[in-house]
């Protein structure tokens, strides 16, 4: 199965919702396409929605920003566990 929204997004997409989340900038830099890098990928989802009724309901922000909460829970835990 292949799982998620069947929309792709490009890697300045996903930086600029991080920061934008986050608070913070992320060091950077834009160039060009490497030989061999895949110009678009993405999930073709029809197989899970179909079989399994399941269809993705989360947008990129709500994804990042759950993500980000994970990870700075995780960041208490190492503080208090230290």
């Amino acid at each position: 199965f292949n799982i998620g929204t069947g929309n792709g997004l490009t890697v300045l997409q996903v930086i600029n919702a991080f920061e934008r989340i986050a608070g913070l900038k992320l060091n950077y830099e834009i160039t060009g396409r490497r030989a061999g890098d895949v110009e678009k990928v993405f999930a073709d989802t029809s197989y899970a929605n179909n079989e399994l009724g399941w269809k993705a309901t989360r947008n990129l922000d709500d994804m990042i920003s759950s993500a980000w909460s994970w990870e700075q829970s995780l960041k208490k835990r190492e503080t208090v566990n230290a």
